[in-house]
């Protein structure tokens, strides 16, 4: 990695630590509607008693969810201050970056929401590999990007890709796209969903698929 691309990396941690606080208070305590939706696809593929990595775990609320559902987390984050706010509810996670740290695994499904938008783009390929190698053959992959062009730098630094552009990159890393919902958030932003699968045998394109997806790409 690039000293650019780490330095880079640093300062967007950085800037989560001094706003993990603000971040935890404005953030929703429950998914809506749509969020729920997305993370209970993924619960279908893990299994009720399968094991989910989230990688930027954030506030936590997210994985409060699955784990209401029955599937066990294991919290990560890059930002010490948010396991810190976790920990203080009684919420245990590790400390992770995910562009120099191994994930561990196999997992049963990775959990990645608003967290890859801050991966360099000349890392995003070496990170989704890494991704696709932490899950169990069968294992499930659920993130969301920032839709766009280009990236934006200052204390957050973001990058922007296109649905079909990021759509090339999942599948380059070995994993099956099965399903991708577009949505406008805060600021009128917009973000895609991805829902991909681990091939069930390595190199196939054979994988198991959520009981609610039909056969091939669903558009949401």
């Amino acid at each position: 990695m690039s000293s650019e691309a780490l330095a880079k990396s640093r300062q967007t941690i950085n800037a989560y630590e001094d706003y993990a606080e603000r971040y935890d208070a404005i953030v929703r305590h429950v998914p809506n509607d749509r969020e729920q939706a997305s993370l209970k696809r993924l619960v279908a593929i893990a299994g009720t008693s399968g094991q989910i990595l989230e990688v930027g775990s954030g506030a936590g609320y997210d994985a409060d969810f699955l784990e209401g559902l029955g599937v066990k987390v294991r919290r990560t984050d890059a930002t010490k201050r948010f396991l810190e706010l976790q920990a203080a509810r009684g919420k245990e996670g590790d400390l992770l970056d995910l562009l120099t740290d191994e994930l561990g695994g196999p997992y049963d499904a990775v959990l990645a929401l608003a967290v890859l938008i801050h991966v360099p783009r000349d890392q995003i390929d070496q990170v989704l590999a890494k991704i696709a190698g932490s899950l169990r053959p069968g294992g499930a992959f659920l993130v969301s990007m920032r839709n766009g062009d280009g990236e934006t730098d200052g204390n957050y630094h973001t990058v922007l890709w296109r649905r079909d552009d990021f759509a090339a990159r999942i599948e380059s890393a070995g994993l099956v796209l099965i399903r991708d919902d577009f949505n406008i958030g805060r600021n009128s932003e917009e973000w895609n969903t991805f829902l991909a699968v681990r091939p069930a045998r390595w190199g196939t394109g054979e994988a198991l698929l959520a009981p609610s997806s039909s056969s091939g790409l669903t558009r949401g």
